[in-house]
């Protein structure tokens, strides 16, 4: 069996210029690093047009399950195309910290500049453009219109639009249409250039044996093109406003549970359609990934369903989900597919049924291992307790960066982690190479690093604090952070675990 290795790192963490990481040069220059370091894959967040207000820019609360996020489009590329000017460009304030997405500099700057950008490009006479628009419209005419509508009614939530709108009636679809034909088109124009810019970038990592590995929430966002366009999808009333909303039980980490808010699906509807909004989700991400991983796994198998009208999760109670039907229905419609179930929280039977018979590798996450109480060390996130079929971490984006995890670690948990690595010796401001190396020689088939912990950055860097707004999702690289020297460290570390992509170098040096 052949053992691989990767990177977890955002797009929009790339140290490109303008304010966040996108399509451009920076992008290729790490697909290259990657290739470098003996990597297989790169795993991203999730690519959806994320939502300025009131979800703080998060990728797991985008406008809609299939459009990207018109942030990562690079304006180097537009710059080339002559449809913008560097002076133009480089006049933007983006922020002052490099090191930080600024999003509201964002939402009010780059989207400027890419209107001009689409003003100067005579799209419309683009036979590329026109293929794009017809092949796609099926979900990018309802999300073009969703957001031409958003600005024209002051980014307020679409159920506080007017009823025949809000509703999705045929004739005012027709008139608004009409009213904000630009605005719609501009909106198109936008998914045109992300699509065309990333299926670039995609095939020169898979030109360099490098697979990308994306990320799909499992729910939409509850203002989002998808429920507007769609509500018989979702556990709606008549109105259009959710029954239910998705989120987790209380827990010794939040007494009162989380309230995400999200609508909950209408697995009834869903079955009586043989899954089809679903198969084409999933078909629509194998276009743009190598690899899914498909975020909350366990709400297929039940999900927490959470009144309306409440803050708290107290109330809320477990419905069964579609199990093993919705994914006999993806490999028979879509194949033999690569996917990742993110399995993580509460496990159940009926979850690690699901996952057994699926037959997707689950994830292993090393932070989650470490309980004093656990005198054997028998929890499912000690590395000899894996089997093959499974994807080792040291964290995910959810998590403290492992540097800044093992600080915080109190003198019993780093004792029972040290005895359990037989370390007695390295300094504590090292204990994350060493973790990292726990996780690269586990018998995981596959071990995916965040680019913070190969840093040894402290929690400052770390991406998502669950259950909190206003200061998530921002973290950046800066120019020179990544180096080659630590390429070279992390391919020797990647081929004394076998499981250095040889593809890739093996490639390389027929290139050189």
């Amino acid at each position: 069996m052949k053992r691989y290795a990767g990177v977890l790192l955002s797009v929009t963490s790339l140290p490109s210029k303008y304010g966040i990481g996108c399509f451009d040069q920076a992008a290729y220059d790490f697909v290259d690093w990657l290739e470098k370091a003996g990597q297989r894959y790169w795993q991203i967040l999730p690519l959806g047009a994320t939502a300025h207000f009131g979800s703080d820019n998060s990728p797991y609360q985008a406008y809609s399950a299939f459009a990207g996020n018109p942030y990562m489009i690079s304006l180097e590329d537009l710059i080339r195309e002559g449809v913008l000017t560097r002076a133009e460009c480089d006049s933007v304030d983006f922020g002052a910290d490099p090191a930080k997405a600024d999003f509201d500099k964002l939402h009010e700057n780059r989207l400027a500049l890419l209107h001009k950008a689409y003003e100067r490009s005579s799209i419309s006479q683009n036979e590329d453009y026109r293929r794009f628009c017809g092949e796609n419209s099926w979900w990018l005419d309802d999300y073009a219109l969703f957001m031409a509508l958003k600005r024209f009614f002051g980014d307020v939530s679409f159920r506080q639009w007017p009823q025949d709108i809000r509703m999705h009636w045929g004739f005012a679809l027709d008139y608004y249409n009409r009213e904000l034909y630009f605005d719609v088109e501009f909106h198109k124009y936008l998914q045109f250039k992300f699509d065309e810019q990333w299926a670039r970038l995609k095939a020169y990592a898979n030109d360099k044996h490098i697979e990308i590995v994306g990320d799909i929430p499992i729910y939409v966002s509850p203002d989002g093109a998808d429920v507007w366009a769609h509500p018989e999808l979702f556990q709606l009333d008549e109105n259009n406003h959710p029954t239910a909303i998705a989120g987790c039980p209380p827990d010794t980490f939040a007494a009162d549970g989380q309230v995400w808010g999200n609508p909950l699906y209408r697995w009834d509807y869903h079955r009586a359609t043989g899954y089809e909004w679903w198969v084409s989700r999933m078909w629509y991400s194998f276009k743009l990934y190598d690899m899914v991983r498909i975020d909350h796994y366990r709400g297929f198998d039940e999900y927490f369903s959470i009144p309306t009208t409440d803050n708290t999760a107290k109330n809320g109670h477990w419905e069964k989900g579609p199990g093993m039907e919705l994914f006999h229905t993806i490999s028979w419609r879509l194949g033999n597919v690569k996917v990742i179930a993110e399995d993580l929280g509460l496990m159940t039977e009926g979850v690690r049924n699901l996952v057994k018979e699926s037959g997707y590798p689950n994830m292993k996450v090393l932070q989650f291992a470490v309980d004093p109480k656990d005198i054997a060390c028998a929890n499912d996130y000690w590395p000899h307790n894996y089997n093959q079929n499974c994807v080792v971490y040291t964290g995910t984006h959810d998590n403290e960066t492992v540097a800044g995890w093992y600080e915080g670690l109190n003198a019993e948990e780093r004792g029972q982690l040290r005895r359990y690595m037989c370390d007695d010796f390295t300094p504590d401001a090292q204990m994350y190479r060493k973790l990292i190396n726990l996780a690269l020689h586990a018998v995981a088939k596959d071990c995916i690093i965040p680019m913070q912990d190969y840093l040894g950055l402290p929690n400052t860097a770390r991406m998502n604090m669950p259950g909190t707004v206003g200061f998530n999702w921002r973290w950046r690289l800066i120019p020179g952070q990544i180096t080659e020297s630590l390429a070279r460290e992390i391919l020797e570390a990647v081929t004394a675990a076998n499981r250095a992509n040889w593809d890739a170098l093996n490639a390389g040096k027929e290139q050189d």
